[in-house]
């Protein structure tokens, strides 16, 4: 059973139908992210709540970070106060788009890091044209400990691939892997260790081939799993399974949830 590690299923048309058609393809496990906590945590939370196997994480996406207002404490109080809450973000820097300044990301992302340490929680990391700006903040002295998370729908280099394992962060790949022009991505999916892997959707975006260009479902996890499975030649159920149990690994609060 495949767990996709990070959705938008409240972005979907019918996310009720989505999370019908995931389980019938097999995806037994499902974190559907908030990318502003001000609008959207209410629906997110109340969302995972009505449904068996999603969880959720809260935060404001890097694009937001100029209008997001709420503070470490009000995150802080949110992540402990939902049972199903099991990681904070998405946050991070994305100095591609240039729909934040750099500051007010860097604030954001920083604030997320506080609340993540401070609840024991894992840091879903959005991260794209800024390397060495994550790493830096991720590294910082200010903060008591390395926080744990992962490298969210990966497109890195070699090297921040390396830096980030070196952090004791995993790396999640998307359909993008799937993809004709991806075969650096494909290049460093071979080699990341099978305790540090994730597999997502990033849905309703990134559609793997064959669906790319449709809107992307959780269902559609399968062809990026079969996907990295040959990248790194193993079976498509090994991959699945060990997957999934490093889903559980990071984002701990789901496994106690279920026990």
């Amino acid at each position: 059973m495949y767990a996709d590690s990070h959705c938008h299923l409240t972005m979907l048309d019918n996310p009720d139908a989505a999370v019908r058609q995931a389980r019938e393809a097999g995806v037994s496990t499902m974190l559907t992210i908030c990318t502003n906590f001000t609008e959207e945590a209410d629906d997110i939370v109340d969302f995972s709540v009505a449904h068996e196997g999603v969880w959720c994480a809260l935060g404001t996406h890097p694009h937001a970070a100029d209008t997001d207002c709420t503070d470490s404490g009000t995150l802080l109080q949110r992540l402990l106060s939902t049972p199903k809450a099991v990681a904070v973000g998405e946050t991070g820097l994305d100095f591609y788009y240039k729909n934040s300044n750099k500051e007010s990301q860097k604030i954001s992302f920083a604030k997320h890091i506080e609340a993540s340490l401070k609840a024991s929680l894992p840091l879903v990391i959005h991260s794209r044209a800024a390397e060495e700006d994550t790493l830096s903040l991720l590294q910082s002295d200010t903060w008591r400990d390395t926080p744990r998370g992962v490298m969210h729908c990966f497109t890195g280099s070699a090297d921040l691939a390396r830096a980030t394992l070196d952090l004791g962060l995993y790396i999640a790949f998307s359909g993008i892997i799937t993809f004709k022009n991806a075969q650096a991505l494909r290049d460093i999916a071979a080699w990341v260790p099978e305790d540090r892997l994730l597999i997502e959707t990033d849905s309703p975006y990134l559609a793997p081939v064959p669906h790319r260009g449709e809107r992307n479902e959780p269902a559609f996890i399968r062809h990026t799993a079969q996907c990295l499975a040959d990248i790194r030649g193993e079976s498509v159920e090994a991959l699945a399974q060990a997957t999934r149990a490093n889903f559980f690994a990071l984002f701990t609060k789901a496994r106690d949830y279920l026990s």
